[in-house]
Parts: C-alpha cells; structure tokens; sequence
C-alpha cells in the first residue's frame, strides 16, 4: 500500500527499532542510503546495511536477517515483483520499499498489513483499480446451493437456476479475460519513477533535518536518472526546478553564517554546464573526444569526423596546446568565457543541445565537482574490474564512501577509472560501427560483443553496458543512412562468464530526445525464454537486462523476432 504520510507511516514506526536496509547497486540507491544513514544516525537508530545486486542476493539476505529484524526498508529493489510470494516472509514482518522501478506490482499496491510504499501515488503510476484485478471468492457458495436443499425439490428441474449459474460462469470468464487485459497493458512497459534519494531528501525536509549533504546527495541520486537514461528529458527538467528551490532555499540561509566562506564549506550552485563528460577534470580535447554528444554529432570514429573536430575548434579560436593540456591548468582568460564560445560555435556545427541544467558543489576552495562526474565515478567504483577478485560488497562500500566529501581520494580515484571507461566505450563503439557488427534483425538491431574484445570484461557489468548500449545506438542512429533502423531499438548481449558459458544480454528503447523511455523487453525476454525453453536468469532488478546460455542465444533471438514482428 502507498504511505501518505512518510514522516508518521515511515520514520515514526522504525524510529526505536533496529533496521535492515537492503539497498540495491546502482548510483541513486547509494545515494538514497547515505541520506538515510545520516538521518538513522541523527536519531540513533540502530540498522544494518545488506548491498543487493538481484533477486537471488535479495532473498539469501532476508534469509539472513529475518530472525533478528522485523523491519526491512528496501531502496530501489523490491517493487516491481510480488515480494510476499517471493520471500514468503511470517507474518510480522513489515518491508518499506522505496523503489524507482515501474510499473509497480498490483498485489504490492493492494496489501495494507506487510507492504509499506514510499512512492508518490501520483508519480505517473496508472494503477488497475481493486475490483477490476481482484474478485472476493464468494460465488462458489452460490453455486452449491441447490445441494442443500431436500431431495424432492432437487428432482425438480430448476431451468432458472442452470440459466443463473451459466450466467455467472459466463460473467467471470469475461471479467477474467478483461483482467487478463488490463494487467498486460499495466505491466508491458518497464519504466523509472522519482528519484529514491529525492525521496529520502523529502522525508530530511520534513523532519527539518536536511543538511546541503543530503540535498548534494539527492541532486546525484536524480543526475544519476539522466545520465543512464531512465527517465524521460521532461520529467529530469522538472526534478532539477525542485531541486533548485531546495539549492536556493539553502544558500539563502548561509548567506548570514560566518562560516559560508571557511575552508571546509560547502557550496552548491545550479550550473547551465556543458554536456563534456568529465571536463574539469581532463583536457578539453580528450572530453570532446569520449562525450556521447560530440563524439556522435562530429562522428569520430571516420576521419572526415576528426577533421570536422579540428575546425570546429580552429573555429573557437582554440590554441592546440591549451585544448589538449589539462583544464585545470588552461590558461585563465580561455576559462573565463569558454562555455559561450563553445556554445557558439556548437550550434554552427548543428549541436543546438551542448549545455544542461546541472547543479555543481565547490568544496572548500580548491575542489569542484559537476553532479554529473560524481555519478561517473561512484559507478566506475561500483563495477570495478581493476583486481582480479573483486567483490561487489568491496566495490559497493568504496562507491558508497566516495560520495562523502571528507573522502575525496577516492572520489579523484573513480573519476580516474571512470576516464579509462568511457574511453574503452568510445573505441568500442567505433570498432562495432566500422566492422559493421550491429546487425537489422527486423523488429529491432542486434549487436554481439565477442569473446575477445578489448575490455569485454568491464561490458559484463550492467551499468556499464547500458551505457554503451545508449551511446552506440546514438552513433548508429547518426551514422546510418537507413531511415527505418533510426527508430529501432537495441538489443546487446556480451559474455558474462567464459566457464559456464554465459552471456548478459540488455534492450533498450529506440533513440530519441523526446521519447519517454519506456522498455518493453522485459516481457518480451520473459516470452521468449518461456516458448522456446532457454536457459535464462531473470536476476536483475532491471527486467530488460537477462542472462543468457550462450548455446540458446540464436533459438532466443528467433523467438524474440517471431514475438515482436
């Protein structure tokens, strides 16, 4: 059931208890937990932190802890199932799920006694009403009627009564099959609702407990949505407004504090920055180079490409030297008015789009950082394939830690392994473009990375081959001449696990600025794998993302193409 009020239904009741938060392994869900730690350690509670990365680890940690917890606050997991019937907990226990995922679970909505939802009911939700999904069983007492009464009325042929009971029977086929309906077109589409850190936040504002660590927290949670491409343009445009009432609600009140310029203050402001990946803290070429946006705009990965980059910047008026060193160190007049001459000379070279609502935080006098590097890094830390044994645990707490200021060696380190991943996308992107490997198979386009590509162990992970699956379908969008592919979606699948001879496969929607990112292949997955019987894992809290036998891949596409032709 949905909580109105979070202050009273939520914090209230866990306030003297002990807490398991099971939080879930992307960027948003760390953030969510870092402000409910910092609430949790305000009021004392005591919890425990369970870092989740499917369903299998979900229900091994409930296992774990359901003898010495009764509370479960769920962040970013959780929803889009039926958690009961999946965990079958007892009786007492009570989950609080506060989870972006859509649509959410009907039976989750409707169970008023364990379910607890931290979700705005008018969050674009589109929930089936109870009695159009639901039906009390009461009409086999009807039906048995006639059994009860005695034998001498029974051998009367009652016409009326066969007529009634076909009647009924006739009456909940309809109903069944209308259900059938409408349960489809509520559950065919996977989606993202408001941001779980911007919910906590909310849940700080009310409590009158908020700290401009929780609301730069809150700000990564939703530039997190943008930059892995969950939640429509529109819907982070207007997020970034709310945010920014909460920016300038927090300025306003240091403004008078002694303290607003000492060396360890913290200042957020609302950038309209550029959308150079990275930037502040590389060289201005090098971000050209590895951003999405340009690097498909100018088409890199050709040599009319390259050249088009370098007039574009002999059209900045840009020395060489100063665009290839690093920012930090470029000359001062140069940074002053860089981003209008870039924004100038982008919209001759057709990039209308160059800059972005953003927020950016100066820490102190000599660091800044962009909301949108800070995402980069916490996920490069989160998926790190640097050691040959890494432990997802290990990854989650160093990304977990970067994101506190007082640590900022390791935030420098994720942004360092974050450089070395966008740059292995970027020339990933350009191999599979120039040797043609993403594939027209009808209802949509396909691409394989083989055993055997340069970085195919970091695409294992699935952040970061969601955002190769974005950026490549970019660069194909804008490099392919075919009209009809330009409005296809993207099916990728790369190997997963040599030795069980696995392979993760993820889809994602047809590209495009205005679209409103809505993904059905996580039914279509489901269907597929169902019908031709192929050894699948639907682990991932994203439905759109499976694992796959790697000797059931080519059965698993037909079906997939037969399914959505």
């Amino acid at each position: 059931m949905f909580i109105a009020d979070i202050k009273k239904n939520f914090y209230d009741v866990v306030a003297n208890q002990r807490v398991a938060l099971l939080v879930a392994a992307d960027i948003d869900a760390l953030c969510a937990c870092k402000i409910l730690q910092a609430l949790f350690h305000c009021d004392q509670i005591q919890y425990t932190l369970v870092p989740v990365t499917g369903w299998q680890d979900l229900s091994t940690a409930f296992l774990e802890h359901k003898e010495q917890f009764r509370y479960f606050v769920l962040i970013n997991c959780g929803a889009n199932v039926d958690l009961l019937e999946m965990l079958q907990p007892d009786s007492d226990s009570i989950f609080f799920i506060c989870d972006t995922h859509r649509p959410v679970d009907v039976v989750n909505v409707y169970n008023d006694t364990q379910i607890k939802l931290l979700i705005k009911e008018n969050d674009d939700l589109g929930v089936p009403a109870y009695d159009d999904i639901f039906q009390d069983e009461d009409d086999s007492g009807n039906e048995s009627d006639e059994g009860s009464e005695p034998s001498g009325k029974r051998r009367r042929f009652d016409e009326g009564a066969i007529e009634r009971r076909i009647e009924r029977q006739r009456a909940k086929r309809e109903w069944e099959a209308r259900r059938r309906e409408i349960l489809f077109d509520y559950e065919q589409y996977e989606y993202h609702g408001t941001s779980a850190a911007m919910m906590f936040f909310e849940l700080a504002w009310v409590l009158t407990k908020d700290t401009k660590d929780m609301l730069w927290w809150a700000i990564i949670g939703l530039t997190d949505q943008w930059v892995h491409d969950k939640i429509p343009h529109m819907k982070y445009v207007s997020d970034i407004a709310t945010m920014q009432r909460h920016v300038s609600r927090h300025n306003h009140r240091n403004e008078d504090e002694e303290n607003s310029l000492s060396i360890d203050c913290m200042r957020i402001s609302f950038e309209y920055d550029l959308r150079l990946t990275l930037y502040h803290h590389w060289s201005l070429y090098e971000s050209i180079c590895n951003s999405y946006y340009t690097a498909c705009s100018f088409k890199l990965w050709t040599l009319k490409g390259q050249k088009k980059l370098q007039e574009f910047l002999a059209d900045m008026g840009l020395p060489l030297r100063q665009v290839k060193q690093k920012f930090k160190s470029m000359d001062v007049t140069i940074k002053e008015n860089l981003r209008d001459v870039i924004e100038e000379s982008s919209n001759k070279y057709g990039m209308k789009d160059i800059r972005i609502q953003t927020f950016g935080v100066h820490f102190g006098f000599k660091n800044s950082f962009l909301a949108s590097d800070m995402v980069h890094a916490a996920a490069a830390l989160l998926e790190s394939t640097e050691r040959e044994e890494n432990d997802p645990t290990d990854n989650f707490i160093k990304a977990l830690d970067s994101l506190s200021r007082n640590n900022l060696d390791r935030l420098i380190a994720g942004i360092e392994l974050a450089k070395k991943k966008l740059i292995a996308i970027q020339q990933t992107v350009a191999s599979c473009i120039c040797t043609n490997i993403i594939l027209s198979q009808g209802p949509f386009l396909y691409c394989y990375l083989m055993e055997g590509t340069p970085d195919v162990k970091l695409f294992s992970r699935p952040l970061a081959l969601t955002l190769l699956c974005k950026y490549l379908l970019k660069a194909f969008v804008h490099s392919t001449r075919n009209k009809r592919c330009k409005l296809l979606p993207l099916i990728m699948a790369a190997p997963k696990d040599v030795e069980k001879g696995t392979v993760v496969v993820v889809g994602i929607p047809p590209e495009s600025e205005m679209s409103d990112k809505k993904n059905f292949f996580g039914r279509a997955f489901e269907k597929a794998a169902e019908s031709t019987n192929s050894r699948t894992l639907h682990d991932h809290f994203d439905t759109s993302i499976i694992e796959l036998k790697t000797e059931d891949r080519s059965k698993f596409l037909d079906a997939l193409i037969t399914l959505l032709s």
